[in-house]
């Protein structure tokens, strides 16, 4: 069992604050929600965005923009990342100059939460990446990772309102990540593969979110073979995965799934019998009761 290298801080008082209100009955009742608030990035000394964002990790979240954007290339060597609190900014500082105004121009606004924007020729490396095919996903794999990931502490199950992403190998997590945006959390996931040199070839990338276009093109230039979510797909999603060898995943709920792309790499290795089965009642992640129950 390998230990996961970052997992969500539901402590962090920055993340999160209790507010007070009345619930359906009118009774007064805390809240604990999420925090939400701008932060401005620059690389090399140009203003490139402003994200909403909850906070966390905001070097790595600008590593990951910048990288799945296509202004940083795998291969630029960063002198420096500057992350200013007061100001809520960070500054990435690379070794080789940079020009974006073109590229600036060409803004796509995405499916995203918290509305994402891509720009315009994001397909350019997109086309260029060839994915591992030694990589499989073990259906043994699948269902344990699932079950790991709902029952996880998370700010979600904390707070509500935020997307989860995360890395995993086998059936381990590796880095979990969360959000106001999906594609947030993809990025801060990007950003510290990059900072510390981890292999994409055999890793799963699982999202709480939709796998719509823009999480497959993310998933594909980070250059992971296995994209899996408990949500469902959209079509130019699942055609860009087809076209790209991805091996998608969706509806992956308890002892259940589909796949609608890349099945070569799917090894039927477990019984789904024997997988455990969500509560139908709960929630995104609330199989928490369940654990607790089988655990008396």
């Amino acid at each position: 069992m390998v230990e996961p290298l970052v997992l969500p801080d539901c402590e962090d008082p920055r993340l999160t604050r209790t507010v007070t209100g009345i619930d359906q009955d009118g009774r007064v009742v805390e809240a604990a929600i999420v925090h939400e608030r701008p932060l401005t990035l620059f690389l090399n000394g140009r203003e490139i965005v402003t994200l909403m964002t909850i906070g966390d990790h905001p070097e790595y979240l600008a590593l990951g923009y910048l990288l799945n954007q296509n202004m940083l290339r795998p291969e630029d060597e960063v002198t420096a990342v500057e992350y200013d609190e007061e100001l809520d900014v960070v500054v990435v500082r690379t070794r080789r100059e940079t020009d974006f105004e073109s590229k600036l121009a060409k803004k796509i606004r995405t499916s995203g939460c918290a509305q994402g924007t891509v720009f315009g020729d994001i397909m350019e490396r997109f086309r260029e990446v060839r994915l591992s095919d030694q990589a499989v996903l073990r259906t043994s794999w699948l269902y344990a990772l699932t079950r790991k990931i709902n029952t996880c502490p998370s700010l979600y199950l904390k707070a509500g309102a935020i997307h989860g992403c995360v890395l995993c190998q086998g059936e381990d997590i590796l880095i979990y990540m969360e959000d106001v945006g999906r594609h947030n959390a993809v990025d801060k996931i990007a950003g510290y593969m990059f900072r510390h040199g981890i292999s994409p070839h055999d890793k799963i990338f699982y999202t709480t979110g939709r796998l719509t276009s823009e999480m497959v093109i993310k998933t594909v230039q980070m250059e992971i073979p296995i994209l899996i979510s408990r949500s469902g797909f959209t079509a130019f999603g699942v055609d860009l995965a087809r076209q790209a060898g991805l091996t998608l995943v969706g509806r992956a709920r308890g002892r259940r799934f589909l796949a609608l792309a890349g099945e070569h790499r799917i090894v039927f290795d477990a019984d789904p019998r024997h997988a455990f089965e969500e509560d139908s009642r709960a929630v995104r992640k609330a199989s928490l009761p369940e654990t607790l129950e089988e655990g008396a």
